[in-house]
């Protein structure tokens, strides 16, 4: 069929094959139209479409030295699958545990990742050309999902395996809010109730994640709340708390673990979770295949970490293979840095030591970062995991202030048009640095940017940035050495 529309005509190749060839210069229009498989995908600034990845990869079958175990909280012994039945459903429990590579992904659960997976992979050119630089940005987009970030990979299979098991209810903690929507979302899918503990510092800074949980039926309380022992204990100390997520961790902890018919989900840290973000991961190589790149750098942000290692998971499996050798960053931010200023030790994953211990890189799990605004990150430790690959030398980490961090998202907002939550600032203004240094070292490196939800209920903080009101806020040397100082010195 003949098509008549303004700069284009229709051509002939050697082979007979009839294509579209654009007249407008590629620089102008960054579009690329062919009936040719991969024909000038280099022209495009998203990758084709893929299909959703039906298993999830896990990275701890492929290590060449496993992760420590996870401690019991009172015998300091490893931890036992029956030990933690108080808390998660046995499904996710056996995730955790697992040292299968890969595990199949539900029908049911890849049916309600079809509403927006698989997720698109964007080139940055007009950031690119915003810098000067010679290097190519790539970004994983993760804000198209219902809850606009890449939390409800986790949330979905939660949800479903504790329906699966005859659930009732399920409690969680959330910061900035992402997960505690997400999780809100996929339990009104499978109709089980759902009650969030938040950072009292996000339940006010950020009022519109609190409406989109209500809106999906979950029951919100700001953290430390006077609805456990553990929030009121908190507030006895400290009445005007900001709260933290160790904090409603041990809030959220503490209801599970006295309601017979209630389960705890986690939107980090540990294992299960971090193994269901990996589709951002196992849909980008294929992605970046398509683009007919190698990622030189990928660089993601980290708080607990399941954004982070949901993409470079994948990546370090190609990369102990041998097939690729990209240099892994992670970004956290310069008030909450508990890869660059922590300690690698077991420590517990809450406030109250209600959790296992884990090793990970931590701050002291009663250390209360300041309300810095990507709420998202303020947490003491790192996803054990996570910590124990950077042990191994598989990545490395930095600390970023949340001033550059927004300078870089506003150069990103205006460039590409999106508006990245806080959380992914990190990554964004780590990003902008690397590819400064290809500009003076005129390398064109591909670098790849985890970019894992979009701001638009975090504009008050923005606000704050663009009237020059935001400062950035560090840590206090003697607050964190009187944190680390509680760290359990009976477990190395």
């Amino acid at each position: 069929m003949a098509l008549s529309l303004p700069n284009l005509y229709t051509k002939g190749d050697a082979y007979g094959i009839k294509y579209l060839e654009i007249k407008t210069k590629p620089s102008q229009l960054n579009l690329s139209f062919s009936c040719r498989e991969g024909a000038k995908a280099a022209l495009s600034t998203r990758s084709s479409s893929i299909d959703v990845p039906r298993q999830w990869y896990n990275l701890v079958a492929d290590l060449p030295i496993k992760p420590p175990p996870p401690l019991h909280p009172k015998t300091f012994q490893p931890i036992k699958p029956e030990d933690l039945s108080p808390l998660f459903c046995d499904g996710l429990i056996k995730q955790e545990a697992s040292v299968d590579q890969f595990i199949d992904i539900p029908e049911e659960v890849l049916d309600v990742y079809s509403l927006w997976r698989p997720t698109p992979l964007i080139r940055a050119k007009r950031l690119e050309k915003l810098l000067d630089t010679p290097a190519r940005i790539y970004y994983k987009y993760e804000g198209g999902s219902p809850a606009g970030s890449h939390k409800p990979n986790s949330a979905v299979p939660q949800a479903w395996y504790n329906k699966m098991e005859g659930v009732k209810n399920v409690v969680t903690e959330t910061g900035a809010g992402q997960w505690g929507s997400a999780l809100s979302f996929a339990c009104s899918l499978f109709h089980i109730n759902c009650e969030v503990w938040q950072v009292r510092a996000s339940f006010d800074q950020k009022p519109y994640r609190r409406m989109m949980m209500q809106t999906w039926g979950a029951k919100v309380h700001p953290s430390p709340s006077d609805l456990t022992e553990a929030g009121r204990i908190i507030l006895q100390m400290d009445p005007s708390s900001p709260g933290s997520l160790g904090i409603a961790i041990s809030e959220a902890v503490e209801v599970a673990a006295t309601n017979p018919d209630t389960k705890y989900c986690l939107g980090s840290v540990l294992n299960h979770v971090l193994l269901h973000q990996t589709v951002i991961g196992e849909e980008c190589i294929k992605q970046m295949g398509d683009f007919g790149e190698t990622p030189d750098v990928i660089i993601g942000c980290t708080g607990g970490g399941s954004n982070f290692a949901g993409l470079a998971f994948p990546f370090i499996r190609e990369k102990l293979k041998g097939k690729m050798n990209p240099l892994i960053r992670a970004v956290e931010p310069a008030a909450c840095p508990s890869f660059t200023k922590g300690v690698y030790a077991y420590d517990y994953g809450d406030t109250a030591g209600m959790t296992p211990l884990m090793k990970m890189h931590t701050l002291g799990h009663d250390f209360i970062p300041d309300p810095i605004h990507a709420g998202g990150l303020r947490y003491h430790g790192m996803a054990p995991l996570i910590s124990h690959v950077y042990e191994l030398g598989f990545m490395e980490a930095i600390s970023i202030p949340q001033t550059e961090c927004f300078k870089g998202a506003i150069q990103f907002a205006r460039s590409e048009g999106l508006i990245p939550a806080p959380e992914p600032t990190h990554a964004i203004a780590a990003t902008i640095r690397e590819a400064l240094r290809c500009k003076e070292t005129g390398e064109s490196k591909v670098i790849l940017m985890a970019m894992c939800g979009h701001g638009h209920f975090d504009l008050s903080s923005y606000d704050k940035y663009l009237q020059g009101s935001m400062v950035d806020l560090t840590f206090s040397e003697e607050k964190i050495k009187a944190s680390l100082a509680k760290i359990p010195q009976r477990v190395s």
